[in-house]
């Protein structure tokens, strides 16, 4: 009789230990997340995507990240693949937001959280934002600033944006308007459509081709600085008094920084990898535990230049 007691009792415990979801799948984590980001080439997503992996990990939990080559209908073919999967939350970098709108209303239906990372969805629990117009002026304003005390108010000056996502449509719009009230002297000479370090560099060597005299570019993101300051330097364009200007201050910037290359400012968006996913991560837990959090939450922005650039990055 002890002997069935003791049987009865480990089976018991191992079925405690375990967790049996639909599809007959066992697992011994608390819970699990789908993750999908536009581009992992973008070191932003990359960085704080493997960060964020770590702590959830750590914390008991699975966690799966991909990205959807800012397609939207690959992104939606995710979202339905994490729902079958019976995920307890997705995090969403959308690359288009209305065609997400339905499939994430899907998933909250099935009581799974969505955590939108940059776009003002309806069908999220969470909206993590930058106020992106303000952004975008940030950055037009430090590249007057550059335009108005290295080159006398006169620039030609190039933007490298991404209109196809209405977040960085505001974001350049911000740009541009800045320029316009700040460095009334600067002509507007080139404006393209990039969202990654290889389309960046290539649409810089078109500028700096078309424009030989251009000495000021101005991106939407990281990857845009990361790409044109490649080309700057390969173009052998790289003077003391060329200047880009973008936001993210990804590692890849702020050593150019350090490196007195051509990058001289880039706005901090909360922090680097690590400080955004530990952010990710505590609103994420609150998701989980049914606490109450915002459905709109606003991002911190830090211009990062060679005046505060140690407090930021160590060689």
């Amino acid at each position: 009789m002890k002997t069935v007691l003791l049987a009865l009792s480990l089976a018991a415990t191992l079925m405690v230990g375990c967790s049996k979801k639909e599809g007959g799948t066992t697992s011994n984590a608390t819970y699990s997340v789908g993750m999908t980001v536009q581009d992992l080439s973008n070191q932003v997503w990359s960085s704080t995507c493997e960060e964020l992996k770590k702590l959830i990990v750590a914390d008991g939990g699975t966690f799966t990240y991909l990205d959807c080559k800012s397609n939207p209908s690959t992104q939606i073919g995710q979202v339905e693949n994490f729902i079958s999967n019976n995920v307890e939350a997705i995090i969403i970098q959308v690359a288009e937001k209305n065609a997400l709108e339905a499939a994430l209303a899907q998933a909250r239906g099935k009581g799974i959280k969505v955590f939108c990372w940059d776009d003002n969805l309806e069908n999220s629990d969470i909206n993590w934002l930058i106020d992106n117009y303000l952004l975008g002026k940030i950055i037009g304003e430090e590249a007057s600033k550059w335009i108005n005390e290295r080159l006398g108010g006169i620039a030609e000056v190039g933007i490298l944006d991404y209109p196809q996502l209405e977040i960085l449509l505001e974001r350049g719009n911000g740009i541009v308007d800045a320029i316009k009230e700040h460095a009334p002297g600067a002509k507007i000479v080139a404006q393209s459509s990039a969202i990654n370090p290889t389309e960046d560099m290539a649409k810089t060597e078109t500028f700096l081709q078309a424009y030989p005299n251009m000495k000021v570019i101005a991106c939407i993101g990281g990857g845009g600085a990361v790409g044109a300051n490649e080309a700057v330097k390969s173009s052998g364009k790289l003077t003391h008094d060329f200047g880009i200007f973008a936001a993210d201050a990804t590692p890849e910037e702020l050593m150019a920084m350090a490196n007195n290359e051509a990058i001289r400012m880039s706005v901090l968006n909360t922090g680097d990898g690590k400080a955004k996913a530990e952010v990710i991560f505590g609103l994420l837990k609150k998701l989980l535990n049914n606490e109450p959090v915002d459905h709109v939450v606003y991002r911190s922005n830090i211009p990062v230049t060679d005046a505060n650039l140690s407090q930021y990055y160590t060689k």
